[in-house]
């Protein structure tokens, strides 16, 4: 009984992919015909004329006007990378990730307390110019960061 079933479920199998594969068969169309010679004249013929508008009495909108961003936008702008108007975790910490590698010396992603060590006393070193251990107020003002000087604004653009 099993081989029965067993053989009547193969011959379906194999009529089911006889039809699949008789309907699958790649048909091939006839090529389209070549032109004749009078639609072979008409196409080198000379084409028509552009149409023509009279523009004169239309305005197009009015452009648009740039803003002069705010220095705190200036800085929100500087996180927000997409400009979606939201500043992610990872937009805020990808500020901070080459000041992250220069700190990590050994290039493992993790920052020990001897990288940071050594980078804070070679930093202090460089700014004890008169190398006592000790900062004064005017050694230690060297370490500030440095702004760029704001550009003078032209009073008239004439």
């Amino acid at each position: 009984m099993n081989r029965m079933l067993i053989g009547a479920f193969g011959a379906l199998l194999l009529v089911a992919i006889g039809v699949f594969w008789w309907q699958g068969r790649a048909v091939e169309t006839p090529a389209a015909p070549l032109p004749t010679a009078e639609e072979a004249t008409a196409e080198n013929a000379e084409p028509e004329a552009l149409p023509e508008a009279d523009v004169s009495g239309m305005q197009g909108p009015a452009l648009p006007k740039a803003q002069e961003l705010t220095r705190e936008q200036k800085r929100f702008f500087r996180y927000d990378r997409n400009r979606d108007l939201e500043i992610t975790r990872n937009e805020m910490l990808s500020t901070r990730v080459d000041a992250f590698r220069r700190l990590d010396k050994d290039g493992n992603n993790l920052l020990t307390f001897e990288e940071w060590a050594v980078t804070t006393v070679d930093r202090f070193e460089k700014m004890d110019a008169d190398e006592n251990d000790r900062l004064t107020p005017t050694e230690f003002a060297t370490s500030a960061p440095k702004r760029s000087p704001q550009k003078a604004k032209p009073k008239c653009a004439c």
